[in-house]
């Protein structure tokens, strides 16, 4: 609280009378206090912040090579990433009988978000990523994000083969 003290005369011995200085005293204790209240009343009232994460089941390993099962070409959706944040797909397994008709999209709503929903009528579907050398951290991060939003069941990521780094390469795209 503000204290002005009062001191007795300033007189001496005799005629002029000298103004007195009032000094000003403020006690910052109270302040000091109501600012530690605030901190710890902010700090234990507020939730933290969890990052969000998303959960990946890894398959088990088969014991046996019997175990292992071949995907149908019409249960294959096969999604490439390539360099310079392109996206590729086509319909299908590469082999060497066919060469798959290649289509280039977007990560966008309109790119490869609809072409995932349009193959939802399919339950058995299962979409192969094979992300290219070249390509970007964060657009495998993003097809696994459409895989979320997409409900797509089954997908595996898979290294990209020569063939389907040929098949970009010839396609011009």
């Amino acid at each position: 609280m503000a204290e002005i003290p009062q001191s007795g005369g300033g007189g001496g011995k005799g005629g002029k009378k000298r103004a007195k200085k009032m000094s000003t005293k403020i006690d910052m204790t109270p302040m000091v206090d109501l600012a530690f209240l605030l901190l710890t009343f902010f700090m234990l009232t507020t939730t933290f912040s969890k990052p969000t994460v998303m959960e990946i089941n890894m398959p088990v390993k088969p014991k046996n090579d019997e175990e292992k099962s071949e995907i149908k070409a019409s249960n294959a959706f096969t999604v490439l990433l390539g360099s310079d944040n392109k996206i590729y797909y086509y319909d299908g397994l590469l082999n060497n009988d066919s060469k798959p008709e290649l289509k280039e999209s977007s990560y966008g709503a309109d790119g490869i978000r609809k072409e995932l929903l349009s193959r939802h009528t399919n339950p058995n579907l299962v979409v192969l990523i094979k992300p290219a050398d070249d390509s970007n951290y964060k657009n495998m991060v993003d097809i696994l994000d459409e895989m979320n939003i997409t409900d797509q069941k089954k997908y595996a990521l898979v290294d990209i083969s020569k063939a389907d780094t040929e098949l970009i390469k010839s396609s011009g795209l």
